[in-house]
C-alpha cells in the first residue's frame, strides 16, 4: 500500500459536501425527463444505467484527482484507480437507478472514504428532495429538505416483534437461503415494507427504521452508509456477523441487541 500522510477529517469532510454539491445538479438534469436506459447486463437480466450515472460520477472523479491525486477511486461505472492508495474515496452515483428511471426520490449518491479498509466517512445525498445524511468524527446528521441540520440517532428496538423490516425488494434476494431467511425476519416483525435501496439505510440512522437486510450488495453500495449508521448508534455486518465494507449480504440494524438477535436467526 502507497504511504499517504493523515489528512484532517475536516478537510475531507468539507470536500466531501462541495464535490456533492457540484454532482448533483448533472443528476438533475436528467431526473424525471426522457432518458435513455442502458443495460450492464445485456439479456441475462437488468442492471440499469443512465447518463445522470455517469455524469455524476465523472465530475467526483475528476475532483478527487485534482484534490487529492494521492488518493485512490472506487467507482461503480467506470471501475477503480489507486486501488493501493491509503485514502480511497468509493462512489455509486445513483443508488437505486431502478428508482430513479421510475421517477421516484427515492434513490441517492452516495460517496464514502476508506482509511486502508476502515470506513472514515460517507455521504447519502439527495438532491431531489435537498436532503442530506453524513458522518462526523464521533457523530451523524442529517440535513432535511428546507435545510435545516440536525444530529441523527438510530432508536432502541430489542425485539424484532417491535420491529420495522425493511429491503429493498424480495426479488433482489436468490431463491432458497436468502429469500426463506428474510421471509423468517419477516414474518416476526411488526411491519415490513419493500423499497428505498440507500434510503432506507438513512432511516434507520434516523430512527424511523429498526432493521434493513439484503443481499448481493457490492462496496460501493454500502461503504458510504456504514459510518452514517454506526456513528448514529446502530450496527452494520454481514450475515455472519464479518465487516460489511466489501458488500455482500448486509445486515443493518439500530440496536445492537436487535442485531445480535437476528444473525443468530440466520446463523441458524
Amino acid at each position: 500500500m502507497a504511504i499517504t500522510p493523515p489528512v484532517r477529517f475536516k478537510t475531507l469532510l468539507d470536500f466531501a459536501h462541495d464535490v456533492l454539491d457540484q454532482s448533483g445538479p448533472v443528476v438533475l438534469r436528467h431526473f424525471r425527463k426522457k432518458i435513455s436506459v442502458d443495460n450492464k447486463l445485456g439479456g441475462k437480466g437488468f442492471d440499469p444505467v443512465t447518463a445522470a450515472d455517469r455524469g455524476a460520477e465523472k465530475i467526483i472523479a475528476r475532483e478527487v484527482t485534482r484534490r487529492f491525486p494521492d488518493h485512490g477511486f472506487i467507482g461503480e461505472e467506470f471501475g477503480i484507480r489507486a486501488g493501493d492508495a491509503r485514502y480511497r474515496w468509493i462512489v455509486d452515483p445513483i443508488d437505486g437507478t431502478r428508482a430513479f428511471i421510475m421517477g421516484s426520490p427515492l434513490w441517492g449518491t452516495l460517496l464514502g472514504l476508506l482509511d486502508g479498509t476502515s470506513p472514515l466517512l460517507g455521504i447519502m445525498d439527495q438532491p431531489y428532495t435537498g436532503e442530506r445524511f453524513w458522518s462526523a468524527e464521533k457523530a451523524s446528521y442529517a440535513r432535511n429538505a428546507g435545510g435545516k441540520i440536525s444530529k441523527i440517532k438510530t432508536r432502541s428496538c430489542k425485539r424484532l416483534a417491535d420491529a420495522t423490516v425493511t429491503t429493498t425488494h424480495p426479488d433482489l434476494l436468490a431463491a432458497g437461503f436468502e429469500r426463506e431467511s428474510f421471509e423468517r425476519i419477516a414474518a416476526t416483525a411488526r411491519m415490513t415494507r419493500y423499497g428505498g435501496d440507500c434510503y432506507s439505510y438513512c432511516l434507520l440512522a434516523a430512527g424511523f427504521v429498526d432493521v434493513v437486510i439484503e443481499a448481493g450488495l457490492k462496496g460501493y453500495d454500502i461503504a458510504a452508509l456504514i459510518p452514517i449508521i454506526e456513528r448514529a448508534g446502530g450496527r452494520v455486518t454481514t450475515w455472519d456477523g464479518r465487516p460489511a465494507t466489501d458488500g455482500g449480504r448486509i445486515l443493518a440494524t439500530g440496536d445492537a441487541q436487535l442485531h445480535d438477535a437476528i444473525l443468530k436467526r440466520l446463523a441458524s
